[in-house]
């Protein structure tokens, strides 16, 4: 099992384009989850990337794209909550199914 801290199995918000890049490059692997306030379907994933974070160690972002419209078109977002998963700054998995349980957030790491 990999060995994480605090920081590491908490999913951690950020507000802006340039809050989640500095996120992105501190990590080698990242999953970040847009979401927006009132989306039901978001709201219960945050419970959900918490047992991801302490299970798989991967850090774990929550960002609202309306509070910083850049990243809408910057990462294609279409529809929350989408994850993606960035390694070595790259973002390189999406999965934009709505609610998933943590399995299947599990598998998706993997």
């Amino acid at each position: 099992m990999q060995e994480t801290n605090d920081a590491d199995t908490t999913p951690t918000h950020v507000e802006t384009a340039a809050d989640l890049d500095a996120r992105i490059d501190a990590a080698d692997r990242l999953l970040v989850e847009f979401y927006t306030d009132g989306c039901g379907a978001c709201a219960a994933m945050e419970p959900i990337l918490g047992v991801v974070a302490r299970e798989t160690g991967v850090p774990v972002v929550t960002v609202n794209p309306r509070d910083d419209p850049a990243l809408i078109d910057e990462y294609r977002i279409e529809s929350v909550p989408t994850l993606l998963l960035f390694e070595d700054g790259d973002p390189v998995r999406r999965l934009a199914d709505g609610f998933v349980g943590a399995e299947r957030v599990i598998d998706f790491l993997a």
